[in-house]
């Protein structure tokens, strides 16, 4: 695959990136400061003399005097050099620190708010639509995702199989997060039914036969490890009674797919629906996250059952996104839709499906799928 320009924008000031691994952290941080003084932890021999002597990242940063950029690529794994990395910004002003990193658990264990106002949070998400142009092919990704270490193999396929067993489960296995890798293999399987869904923690515990403390630890651990996150209901001036658990989501369509079984009972529907709802939430996040910070993404579900799959809702934008995995729309389609926007009139409201044209209907903007993810730039 040629090289995609991403969307995520580089600061001159100190920053952390932040994301799971394959997402092209070290690619964008290589292409945009190829001078910069670059330290990966990844290599054994250069985590073992950090970990080792942390103090020796001080000793370089001061003989590389021409240096103005440093990176330290995946920082989580010595997070002791967090407090070096804190002393050297308060005595080099003119020196920047770009941390990279796949972990939250780590950073935060090892004290991240050392450096609260000094080094800004930044994410990178997999591929958008609009980055990949005329490379974006939605019935492929919806199958293999957008993670750019899997679009740029010769077979993306068995790459993200390869992906969700050497990193969902030997990473979590290396890293001591379970003692159990058998429980925790079996959790994957059975949190995948809940992509896109309301979360029902008890329900997991039960169909996977763990208890339930534990898989509140394991979503914790996919969540630490940026690969799932979830999303909260949209309560900002309820006028009806909404529900309250949030929607949970992996981090791209193509995990889900590759750990989502499928038995005799299921509908290939189903599980297609699912995958899309997924990567336009995936969109939806690294949209707010480039180019939106302000915004916070939410979805609306009321008690009577009326449900509207994601609200973009900040001072400058405000959006309902309904998803609907269908070639045609019925009136049935567009009920919720027209229920949040005599609830919030202010509301840009969309549907979004597979079907071929652009239609408004009684306010709301119906658009193809295709058509709507490549326009989030």
């Amino acid at each position: 695959m040629k090289t995609v320009r991403r969307f995520i924008k580089a600061e001159k000031q100190s920053f952390f990136l932040l994301g799971p691994r394959g997402t092209g952290k070290s690619t964008f941080i290589k292409n945009e400061f190829p001078d910069a003084l670059y330290v990966d932890l990844l290599l054994p021999d250069v985590f073992r003399n950090y970990t080792a002597y942390p103090e020796r990242l001080r000793e370089i940063v001061h003989a590389q005097r021409g240096k103005k950029t440093v990176v330290v690529d995946e920082v989580q794994k010595a997070p002791q050099l967090l407090e070096v990395v804190h002393s050297l910004i308060e005595e080099k002003r003119g020196v920047q620190f770009i941390l990279t990193g796949s972990s939250a658990r780590k950073l935060r264990k090892a004290g991240v708010n050392l450096l609260a106002g000094r080094a800004l949070m930044k994410h990178m998400h997999p591929f958008m639509a609009s980055e990949l142009k005329g490379l974006f092919d939605l019935g492929k990704n919806l199958q293999v995702g957008m993670i750019p270490l899997v679009l740029n193999s010769a077979d993306p396929m068995s790459t993200i199989h390869a992906y969700v067993d050497l990193y969902l489960r030997e990473e979590v296995q290396m890293e001591g997060l379970t003692r159990n890798i058998g429980n925790f293999s079996r959790f994957l399987e059975t949190v995948s039914f809940s992509h896109g869904s309301i979360l029902n923690i008890s329900n997991v515990a039960r169909e996977c036969r763990i208890e339930r403390k534990v898989v509140e630890g394991y979503i914790g651990i996919l969540e630490d490890l940026l690969l799932a996150y979830r999303i909260p209901v949209f309560t900002k001036r309820a006028k009806r009674a909404v529900a309250a658990h949030p929607k949970f989501y992996f981090f791209d369509a193509g995990i889900f797919n590759a750990l989502r079984p499928s038995g005799p009972l299921d509908s290939p529907e189903e599980k297609s629906g699912a995958a899309l709802e997924g990567l336009v939430s995936q969109h939806l996040r690294a949209w707010i996250d480039y180019n939106h910070p302000g915004c916070g993404l939410y979805y609306w579900r009321t008690g009577a059952g009326s449900e509207i799959d994601f609200v973009v809702y900040g001072k400058e934008l405000f959006m309902a996104i309904e998803v609907k995995n269908a070639i045609t729309i019925h009136p049935q389609d567009i009920r919720a839709l027209k229920a949040f926007g005599e609830d919030y009139p202010e509301a840009k409201r969309f549907l979004i499906y597979r079907g071929k044209e652009k239609i408004l209907r009684d306010g709301i903007r119906i658009e193809p799928a295709g058509e709507f993810l490549t326009g989030l730039k």
